[in-house]
């Protein structure tokens, strides 16, 4: 399903071959992608692009995805911007405080195929 007008996502992921997998993905469809390797340069992405709305991985080198959230939150500039946190672990206290601090929702990388992700992506959007 191709989206009219384009759309960009902030992709923040720290393992290589999964950023290209996910990038490819919402690039089909229809979606422009921006990527970031880890929580700080997420942050400036954020402020310089302001995209539409950010998928990202928790766990990452530096600043972790959670302390990314908090830094945006806390930022006029980003605040508005819906986060959505790649995880593996569902039950993380990094998840649970990702989602206090404002995180719009997650996804569970393992239970869940780039088209799912997508198609969630989507559905947040609408809301």
């Amino acid at each position: 399903m191709k989206m009219v007008s384009k759309i960009l996502l902030l992709l923040v992921e720290d393992e290589e071959a999964i950023a290209q997998m996910y990038s490819d993905r919402f690039k089909l469809a229809g979606f422009d992608v921006d990527v970031a390797h880890e929580g700080e340069e997420a942050v400036s992405k954020m402020i310089s692009g302001h995209p539409n709305i950010v998928l990202m991985d928790i766990l990452m080198p530096g600043l972790s995805g959670t302390e990314a959230v908090e830094r945006a939150k806390a930022n006029p500039a980003t605040r508005g911007i819906p986060i959505v946190m790649l995880t593996n672990y569902p039950e993380s206290v990094d998840l649970k405080n990702a989602l206090k601090l404002g995180a719009a929702d997650y996804i569970i990388k393992s239970e869940s195929d780039p088209g799912q992700v997508v198609e969630k992506i989507q559905r947040i959007l609408k809301k």
